[in-house]
């Protein structure tokens, strides 16, 4: 293999790759980088064996001819290299020469042969939305997944295709995040599967907040998201999601609206002196009022006071703080709206002047 072009057409598609490189491999060749050329140009594919990542730069006169290479590595080359800078890839045998300028470097290959690849895949369903409307529907709910629960499940986003819209889902047992976009075109009957978080992290990282559009197909046991030079392919988690219209509380009768930024504020602040573990903070409702308190084990305080609509009989009920911060910075109108009962149930988090999503979280003993 013989390869030459410009630095920032290397490290660019190297860059979108990079992510699901693993620092510590079960296989040394999953450290690699998978280089192939052809009419088409060079394509490079990496993967940890749960999640492809593909990326292709349009070159031509290129033959056709594979190999893998040192993902991090090259990826470390690239960068340190001038800007515009012309780079020249040789490989013989199990060894590849970069070349740049009167820079060069040796670097150790492995068979492109012994690259894990996904198996066949075979599209059960596809559709078409706009980069930013997957993007702004998954910052709206990441980050109520769960981390190595033992219920699998929880481990990931929950993504159900319907008629008109396609909704998003998280939940780690103690909050839920739910938002949605429309769409158009799709199947008749309702579709669930559930993407794993390095999934979601790796099309946060890589879905641009524009319009181009993204095709996403379906599978038996993969999702495949497509963009413009870039094919992201991911296994799907095996399991059932838990109903979570059942847990969104439909019949609250307390109901508080607040300025969105200046609770975000009141929180933020009064959170510093909160319990570092389980960061707890009580919530004072009384009418036109708000009152936020918080102590941790060194005896300190912390009390902020707002004014709020908020009619009906006093309440006074505990949260993690850490969760309603999360969903008022999720929430992008003004006012927000907040849907309560009683001090052991949970409150309902809503964007008072419209529907970008709707946010579920459980209170906590003080």
């Amino acid at each position: 293999m013989r390869l030459s072009l410009q630095r920032e057409d290397l490290l660019k598609p190297l860059s979108q790759i990079i992510g699901v490189v693993e620092r510590r491999q079960t296989l040394p060749v999953l450290g690699n980088v998978l280089f192939e050329t052809g009419p088409e140009g060079l394509r490079l594919t990496a993967t940890d064996l749960e999640v492809e990542l593909v990326a292709e730069c349009p070159l031509e006169g290129l033959g056709e001819a594979k190999t893998t290479l040192p993902a991090r590595k090259l990826h470390e080359i690239c960068r340190a290299l001038p800007e515009g800078s012309e780079v020249r890839i040789e490989v013989d045998g199990d060894r590849a020469t970069v070349r740049s300028g009167r820079s060069r470097f040796t670097l150790a290959t492995l068979p492109a042969e012994d690259f894990p690849r996904v198996e066949s895949f075979e599209s059960a369903g596809t559709f078409t939305l706009p980069a930013r409307a997957l993007r702004e529907l998954i910052e709206r709910t990441h980050f109520a997944m769960a981390h190595q629960d033992v219920r699998y499940y929880l481990n990931g986003l929950l993504l159900e295709i319907r008629p008109d819209r396609l909704v998003a889902v998280a939940t780690d047992g103690h909050r839920l995040a739910l938002a949605e976009t429309p769409l158009e075109g799709t199947a008749e009957e309702v579709v669930q599967v559930i993407v794993p978080r390095k999934g979601i992290q790796e099309l946060l990282r890589l879905l641009d907040a524009d319009d181009r559009p993204v095709e996403v197909q379906l599978a038996r046991n993969h999702i495949r998201v497509a963009t413009e030079g870039l094919q992201l392919t991911s296994k799907l988690i095996d399991g059932r999601f838990p109903d979570y219209r059942r847990v969104i509380p439909r019949d609250n009768d307390k109901t508080l609206v607040a300025d969105r930024a200046a609770l975000r504020q009141s929180l933020g602040r009064t959170s510093i002196l909160s319990n570092e573990k389980y960061r707890g903070i009580r919530l004072t409702l009384a009418p036109g009022s708000l009152k936020i308190q918080a102590h941790n084990p060194e005896q300190e305080e912390a009390e902020e006071e707002l004014s709020v609509d908020f009619e009906g009989e006093a309440l006074d009920i505990g949260f993690n703080v850490t969760y309603l911060i999360d969903a008022l910075d999720a929430i992008e109108g003004e006012k927000v709206r907040i849907d309560l009962s009683d001090p052991n149930s949970s409150c309902l988090i809503r964007d008072a002047g419209g529907e970008s999503g709707e946010y579920v979280v459980m209170p906590m003993r003080l």
